[in-house]
């Protein structure tokens, strides 16, 4: 099949967070399989066009603002002949951020730059006189491309093109005044027939899942939660409405990057036959972050974003978050990478400064997220809903237990510890509460100290876990070609 990915990130070009991984891997996957698959991205302005090449041709791209020619610079994902489409518009897209100056400010004129990519993106495949038989849409900013499809692209050459969309965080919607509207280029009918009105306001990722062939989100139990109200952000009756339409496919690990093996991050390598060199790097990463070099004590790592939906609340609340009082309470050490809410930022950097044994570096640091999976002995990761997750994935395949709050594709990926056997790959909690948490990572500790038998067989089992990219590549040719068999059937 011919498949187009159209998204607002792409590693290791431009990345904010898991998608910018998820489509590139996904991307590398499905070539592998043998699909022809390409890759559209805006051209950033840390993105440098020296490195890249040119197509001769501009684009036009016509839009309710006017008409407009962009530029399209080429290169490919690395260890691969996948070809990735940089849309080189500076008056959109050459800034330094991906969504905005920082990650608490977007940029005003968001509706208009990447609803400039979801236009784009037909105009590429006529120059390239390449018609695809799907376009794959990853999350709010390529949500139009399936409006754009049903709307008007049908009569234009691509009648037997089926959309996807890929929901990767229904916390992100890309909603904004209907001020913006006109610039789309669409009949005012489809502010409320293509699904844009959202409390009188427009809503990019609802308008996408609503006129798309067939939906997708990064795990299974993640599709079943965001048809709930609990999870659903306003949107789970359209979802629920969907969900003949709606599958979840649990995103891949990347294993020529996060591998124990070979990861040139370490400053040592290990296996299942050969676990040694977990000892090395528990030591480096405690004289990395100045924690006492003790191989008795177990190490909790964290390596995320610090925003409420990673349960920064309930780790690090002053006065009832649990990690302080895991500080009191327990004989145990804590490594942190992070960035985001100001607040997190100062909390743990005060955790630093009263705790020996918590350690934290604000910012995030590719070399040491590998060295923190590599030299903890437990990660934690009580988010309040997680789609997929990657990290949780990372740490099982370097012999580090997840404490994990049982939603989304934690519930998915992570095994919960049976205490009589020995059996699971982490320790799971079902209620997020300061309380819950305490206890949990209590619960981990009491088994580093008093089951370290059963530490070693969790080990073992976690790092054996398979989460290959070349299932979800297969998972989602199968849903591709459902996708094309709706579309077609439109037309019988």
């Amino acid at each position: 099949m011919k498949i187009l990915m159209i998204s607002s990130e792409a590693v290791p070009f431009a990345k904010s967070g898991g998608l910018g991984d998820a489509v590139s891997a996904l991307a590398v996957a499905l070539f592998r399989l043998g699909h022809d698959v390409r890759v559209l991205i805006p051209r950033y302005g840390f993105i440098a066009k020296e490195k890249l090449s040119s197509m001769a041709e501009p684009l036009d791209v016509t839009l309710g603002g006017g008409a407009f020619k962009a530029h399209v610079l080429t290169s490919t994902l690395p260890s691969s002949e996948v070809p990735v489409y940089f849309l080189d518009f500076d008056a959109y897209f050459a800034r330094p951020g991906v969504y905005g100056p920082s990650s608490q400010r977007e940029y005003p004129d968001n509706p208009e730059r990447f609803a400039f990519l979801s236009r784009a993106a037909f105009s590429l495949c006529r120059a390239l006189s390449w018609t695809p038989d799907i376009m794959h849409a990853h999350d709010w900013p390529s949500a139009l491309v399936p409006v754009y499809l049903a709307a008007e692209e049908k009569d234009r050459g691509f009648a037997h093109t089926a959309s996807v969309l890929s929901i990767h965080n229904l916390g992100y919607q890309g909603v904004f005044s209907k001020e913006h509207f006109p610039f789309f280029g669409l009949d005012w009918m489809l502010f409320h027939g293509a699904g844009f009105e959202f409390h009188d306001d427009i809503n990019f990722l609802k308008a996408g899942m609503t006129t798309a062939d067939c939906l997708t989100t990064v795990s299974p139990t993640y599709s079943r939660e965001i048809q709930t109200p609990a999870y659903g952000f306003g949107l789970d009756g359209l979802l629920r409405h969907r969900s003949r339409d709606l599958v979840g496919i649990l995103n891949g690990v990347d294993k020529d990057v996060w591998n124990p093996e070979t990861d040139p991050c370490l400053p040592a390598r290990y296996s299942v036959s050969d676990m040694s060199g977990k000892a090395a790097c528990k030591r480096a990463l405690q004289e990395k972050f100045g924690l006492p070099v003790d191989d008795s004590a177990p190490v909790i790592g964290l390596v995320a974003r610090l925003t409420e939906q990673k349960g920064i609340g309930e780790m690090f609340g002053p006065g009832y978050g649990a990690v302080p009082q895991v500080l009191e309470a327990m004989n145990a050490q804590f490594a942190v990478v992070g960035s985001g809410d100001a607040w997190c930022e100062e909390a743990i950097a005060s955790l630093s400064a009263r705790y020996p044994s918590f350690k934290a570096r604000v910012g995030y640091d590719e070399a040491l997220a590998h060295l923190v999976e590599a030299g903890s002995d437990f990660f934690l990761m009580p988010s309040r809903y997680e789609p997929c997750g990657l990290n949780q994935m990372y740490s099982l395949r370097y012999g580090t237990l997840p404490i994990v709050h049982r939603t989304g594709g934690l519930a998915d990926t992570v095994e919960n510890y049976v205490q009589d056997t020995g059996e699971g790959t982490g320790f799971m909690f079902d209620d997020l509460t300061p309380r819950a948490l305490f206890n949990t990572i209590g619960w981990a500790v009491w088994a580093w100290y008093n089951r370290k038998d059963h530490i070693e067989i969790m080990r073992i089992k976690a790092m054996t876990r398979e989460f290959s990219w070349e299932k979800s590549a297969s998972e989602y040719t199968a849903l591709y070609g459902r996708a094309i068999a709706l579309r077609r059937s439109k037309f019988l």
